[in-house]
């Protein structure tokens, strides 16, 4: 099931020239998935973003003292609980 390219891909000199090249032309013309293999990435991380919580002081001694019991960072278990909470619904 192999699909011909259309056209052989250029050469470039610079990556503004190859992403100018790639903003005009389809790339799926040029991909044959019939030899696209699964790859693992164990050390890819998901990307984070920093954000400002406010919190009331007692709340946040609560989520430190539980976190403690567990013994993780409470910022890590806050990240777990947002995310079971947003998968529970």
């Amino acid at each position: 099931m192999s699909k011909p390219t259309k056209e052989p891909i250029p050469k470039f000199k610079t990556e503004a020239q190859e992403r100018a090249y790639w903003e005009s032309h389809d790339s799926s013309e040029h991909v044959d998935w019939s030899k696209a293999q699964k790859v693992k990435l164990p050390n890819l991380r998901p990307t984070t973003k920093t954000i400002s919580l406010r919190l009331p002081q007692h709340l946040l001694d609560s989520i430190k003292v539980a976190a403690n019991a567990r013994d993780v960072p409470y910022q890590s278990l806050i990240k777990v609980w947002l995310q079971e909470k947003l998968h529970s619904h």
